[in-house]
């Protein structure tokens, strides 16, 4: 079959992804960054669309000629700047199936989640619901499938938040009491699910909810994935809902897996009939620890949930050195400038001119840390204005290099700093 899919760069998209490729289905993935996929092996060749805007069915048309099938797995939790959550859930969804319609695209299978109801109060929730229940109302060969939480060997989102938590040291902090439910999914059984309806044509205008068999408290989540990580346990320390909120708002306001739509759908709740899920589709999903045995976790895994919370760390004290020296070297007051620059041998406007220009480049640096802005090319940045700030005073004023307070010495934590920021700021 050509299946396109939405969302193939994302945690759960690659995974379907990899499982239509290895059976043989010609897959076309439809996403905002196609050299992320390009770059894949193998490398299915990727078109752009952007689910901000592509929502009318005229601009998903030309996209579904020779198309068999249509999965859609695109979706964030909570809209930020340059993701509506409206429109990736809700207009973009209803577009493309409004235009598999008109295209003759019978197959539609899309990507839900067990808690999108109304009741859990949240955009996500809602948009989600919407774009299912109009899905529903087509005269297409639909199936969608609700899952709880999914786990695989990777972590993103949530998943790797909950390792993150279960590796701290000494500790397994727990959001209130613990007691919220889940009925982990393996992404293998997810995955079997959609190439048995994609392999047999027979489930149609069908609602599946694919959950693990046993419900699993978040408390029990954490302190099972601690002893898949080979750690010893750590003492449960509840965490009060009245000292996650404010977290939750910063998270809203800079992004990442705690804010107050996460901790809502956490309180609704993640639970479906496993049963019904079996009778659906024939599928036994596996038991959430048998699975955790079955894949033991390797040094990666530990490094990734211990390095989580270290990433924040790492880019908040670069910008608050950079910051830091930006203003300071504005605020600086002449009398105590110019004979620096003098020693220097950078007396006069130009030194000034160019004490100001490193200034603004400091706050710039600064600026573009706290946006996020192309991770990459600002490591590349920060690498070359420290390499130059050293070689260059290295080289104009040696003795600073046996200064006992070490200015140009310290220089090299920081950029030992902006290279594990640099490896770790990509989520994907």
């Amino acid at each position: 079959m050509h299946v396109l899919l939405t969302g193939a760069n994302g945690f759960i998209g690659r995974y379907i992804m990899g499982a239509l490729l290895a059976a043989g289905h010609h897959v076309v993935p439809a996403v905002r960054r196609p050299a992320e996929i390009d770059g894949l092996l193998p490398a299915p060749a990727a078109i752009r669309v952007d689910m901000n805007r592509d929502v009318v069915p005229e601009d998903w048309l030309g996209r579904l000629v020779g198309i068999d099938a249509v999965i859609n797995c695109a979706g964030v939790l909570q809209g930020r700047p340059g993701q509506s959550i409206g429109a990736i859930h809700e207009a973009a969804p209803k577009a493309l199936f409004e235009a598999c319609r008109r295209a003759g695209v019978r197959r539609v299978i899309q990507i839900s989640a067990v808690s999108a109801e109304p009741a859990a109060d949240t955009a996500y929730a809602a948009t989600k619901h919407a774009a299912d229940s109009f899905l529903a109302t087509l005269d297409l060969d639909w199936v969608i499938l609700r899952p709880s939480l999914v786990y695989a060997a990777g972590a993103f989102g949530g998943t790797a938040l909950f390792r993150a938590l279960a590796s701290l040291p000494g500790i397994v902090p727990l959001i209130g009491q613990g007691n919220q439910l889940f009925q982990p999914i393996h992404i293998d059984d997810l995955t079997a699910t959609i190439l048995l309806l994609l392999r047999d044509g027979l489930s149609n205008r069908v609602v599946i909810d694919p959950v693990g068999p046993e419900r699993v408290s978040l408390r029990d989540v954490l302190v099972d994935l601690r002893a898949w990580l080979g750690l010893s346990p750590g003492r449960l320390v509840a965490i009060p809902r009245a000292l996650i909120a404010p977290v939750a708002r910063l998270g809203d306001l800079f992004g990442g897996p705690i804010s107050t739509t996460a901790l809502k759908q956490l309180d609704f709740g993640n639970v479906g009939s496993p049963e019904a899920f079996t009778a659906a589709t024939g599928i036994q999903p596996r038991h959430w620890r048998d699975a955790l045995l079955a894949h033991p976790a390797q040094w990666q895994d530990r490094w990734h949930a211990r390095l989580y919370f270290v990433r924040p760390m790492l880019r908040a004290s670069l910008i608050l050195t950079w910051l830091g020296s930006g203003i300071v070297g504005l605020w600086q007051p002449p009398a105590k400038l110019i004979p620096l620059l003098q020693q220097l041998g950078l007396a006069g406007p130009v030194g000034q001119s160019l004490a100001l220009g490193f200034s603004i480049v400091d706050l710039a640096i600064a600026l573009a840390l706290l946006l996020r802005w192309r991770p990459g090319v600002a490591m590349m940045v920060q690498l070359c204005t420290v390499l130059g700030y050293t070689l260059g005073l290295g080289l104009l004023a040696p003795g600073l290099w046996t200064d006992p307070f070490g200015p140009l010495l310290k220089n090299l934590p920081i950029l030992a700093a902006i290279l594990a920021l640099g490896a770790l700021e990509s989520d994907r």
